[in-house]
């Protein structure tokens, strides 16, 4: 019985360990010193993976404000050219750790949180490079509705790099 159960125990603590290492893709590190105050406000959607939340959608915007708790509101905004209305989703994020480093969660169906993780941010805080738990999430954000080229190039590179099949990458329309 003894044996039973510590084998059940290793099980289950490697599953646990298992699943709070697939929080980032393998050799991905969020930023650190991370400003959440410096990156509250809009953003537009430059580039991203599709996914089912955001099928058929462009003018895409995630506007990130403080709420009283301490948690971040996210709301997320886009015009689906399909049904031709407007889309929006209201969510929170959480710290995972430290609120220095820039590894969140984000919920927006009540207990059910996603990995939010910024990967690349520049010192000014306008361009970000976001990737999901692993390799299926990517996003590229601006606070403007265009990126210049070194900076797109260079979040392309570093997640090209990481393992992201760019070809899967969809560009958003922001006209």
């Amino acid at each position: 019985m003894n044996a039973t159960l510590k084998s059940l125990f290793m099980s289950i603590s490697c599953i646990l360990c298992l699943n709070a290492c697939a929080k980032i893709p393998e050799g991905a590190q969020v930023v650190k010193s991370f400003d959440a105050q410096k990156y509250l406000g809009k953003w537009y959607e430059i580039a991203r993976f599709d996914f089912r939340f955001e099928r058929n959608l462009d003018h895409t915007t995630a506007t990130y404000s403080m709420n009283e708790d301490g948690t971040i509101k996210v709301d997320n905004e886009g015009y689906n050219y399909v049904k031709k209305k407007r889309s929006q989703a209201i969510g929170k994020a959480k710290f995972r750790g430290d609120k220095t480093e820039a590894a969140l969660k984000v919920s927006f169906f009540g207990p059910f949180y996603a990995p939010y993780n910024v990967i690349a941010l520049d010192s000014e805080y306008k361009y970000a490079l976001i990737a999901g738990k692993n390799l299926k999430y990517l996003w590229i954000l601006s606070r403007e509705k265009t990126i210049p080229e070194e900076i797109k190039q260079a979040y392309l590179k570093q997640a090209r790099d990481l393992g992201f099949d760019l070809n899967k990458l969809i560009w958003v329309n922001q006209d």
